[in-house]
């Protein structure tokens, strides 16, 4: 059975109709989000499944948490395959969660992996999108902000952050996404824990 179709959470009539033949088109104009200034300036070729999917993720780190994972699985020193097989473990528990449909709707569209994960689906997502990473080109960021139509994003950052690479990112000729720094303060609020500066 196919989880992720043409229809996904799309139930009615008017919901396929307004979708299909007015929003599926549109730019996408992402207001918030994670991505990484240095890896969309560098248009990084990511390693594996893990460093292009898991790696800073802070939402999906949460809800590991949540399903018992041991913090060297989710941010530790563990191997990012164990950390990817970790994750999938987790993914059953997220039913209901939207991570469930999320990381289905990113495996299917992006991937082209169309069954359910869970630990014993896990090995054979991690060799299947691992092979499309080492070979496909649209899967580094320039590709992905295209394929998708993004037409401009905002990056989350903290104030102190440096805007280098937001500065490479605006003089990049060959690179149309207009990519905007927003500050998020969080740090400001733990003022009162030391910091180990590196």
């Amino acid at each position: 059975m196919i989880f992720i179709n043409d229809d996904f959470l799309l139930s009615t009539l008017a919901s396929r109709r307004l979708y299909n033949d007015y929003a599926a088109d549109q730019p996408i104009i992402d207001y918030h989000n994670h991505l990484s200034p240095a890896d969309i300036a560098t248009n990084r070729k990511f390693e594996n499944l893990h460093d292009m999917w898991i790696d800073h993720d802070h939402y999906k780190w949460r809800a590991m948490r949540a399903a018992g994972v041991s913090e060297d699985l989710i941010t530790g020193d563990a191997d990012p395959k164990d950390k990817f097989l970790a994750f999938a473990a987790a993914v059953p528990k997220m039913l209901r969660n939207p991570l469930y449909d999320w990381t289905h709707l990113e495996l299917k569209r992006f991937f082209g992996f169309e069954k359910l994960l869970d630990e014993t689906t896990a090995g054979e997502a991690w060799e299947h999108c691992n092979e499309r990473i080492a070979s496909d080109d649209s899967l580094r960021p320039h590709g992905v902000l295209r394929q998708w139509n993004v037409r401009a994003l905002c990056t989350t950052d903290d104030p102190a952050d440096d805007l280098n690479f937001h500065r490479q990112i605006v003089d990049d000729q060959n690179f149309e996404v207009s990519v905007y720094p927003t500050f998020r303060p969080d740090w400001s609020l733990f003022v009162h824990r030391p910091v180990e500066f590196k």
